[in-house]
């Protein structure tokens, strides 16, 4: 991987010279976009409506317009005079436990690796935070922008995900819907909870597979080997639930059969014993810090 940053993270008198790097990378399948008569890539230039005439890169300034039609001219010098001591530093705040964190503050993940000099410094906070099953927040600039962050060990070493700030956040009390009080009766929270009982079980990412994308890619093999693409019969159109209980019930049982099928006979190592396993209704384990 390549480092995207080079700095330090500040952690009381104590700097621990690190690297980041992408924590994530996606999988998007990527498309061109072309001329539909000739099939040739589109260009995309940045034109002047006022000259008449396509930019470089180089005559590109960045204005930040406070009327109509007014802009306030940024250039490179103007960034780097802010706070510049703070651009390759990762300033520790505070250290607050994971779960007072809601999950809508994270944006993306980074990996942080200890640079030479910092080796020992790094592993001793890792352990002192495992010790304390805490994270830590902190600030980060990153490509001119300053983020708040979270610090938290994930696996062998450290991690840092970028946060949104409280203003960034959006109110769901603004959804009219949401907040729209009505009555629920007790038989239908009972069949509520029973059904997510029934499909209660550990975390394990790996069964979840993107279907979409694999659809996608079997699209594009068969239009690059010149075949005729089958579309997929449609489901027939979900229809309006009339009878709430009615659905509960029925999604019960059948969560409650596919439950009773994973009694399943295994074999132990010699094949000469057999045993019964049960799955599906584990109760998710406390998530530890890091």
């Amino acid at each position: 991987m390549r480092s995207l940053w080079n700095g330090s993270i500040s952690f009381g008198l104590v700097n621990i010279p690190v690297k980041l790097y992408a924590g994530t990378s996606s999988n998007d399948i990527k498309f061109n976009y072309l001329h539909s008569v000739c099939h040739t890539p589109l260009k995309y230039q940045k034109t002047c409506p006022t000259c008449h005439k396509e930019v470089g890169e180089e005559e590109i300034v960045r204005g930040y317009e406070f009327q109509k039609g007014q802009y306030a001219i940024m250039d490179d010098a103007d960034f780097e005079a802010i706070t510049p001591d703070k651009t390759r530093a990762i300033d520790i705040l505070d250290f607050v436990e994971l779960k007072d964190i809601d999950p809508v503050y994270f944006q993306k993940t980074y990996f942080l690796e200890p640079q030479e000099t910092g080796i020992k410094a790094y592993h001793l906070l890792k352990k002192a935070m495992l010790g304390r099953e805490q994270l830590a927040i902190a600030k980060i600039v990153i490509r001119s922008r300053e983020h708040l962050a979270a610090l938290r060990v994930y696996g062998s070493g450290l991690a840092l995900e970028t946060m949104y700030y409280p203003n960034e956040i959006r109110s769901i009390e603004e959804l009219v819907q949401v907040t729209t009080e009505l009555t629920i009766a007790d038989r239908e929270l009972e069949m509520a909870m029973m059904l997510i009982d029934n499909l209660t079980t550990k975390f394990t990412p790996e069964k979840y597979e993107n279907e979409y994308q694999t659809m996608l890619l079997g699209v594009i093999e068969q239009k690059i080997a010149g075949k005729e693409v089958t579309l997929a019969e449609q489901p027939p159109a979900a229809g309006k639930v009339i009878d709430l209980m009615a659905a509960l019930e029925a999604s019960v049982q059948a969560t409650k059969d596919k439950a009773g099928q994973t009694e399943e006979l295994l074999s132990d190592q010699d094949g000469s014993r057999l045993k019964t396993r049960r799955r599906g209704r584990q109760r998710p384990e406390t998530e530890e810090t890091g």
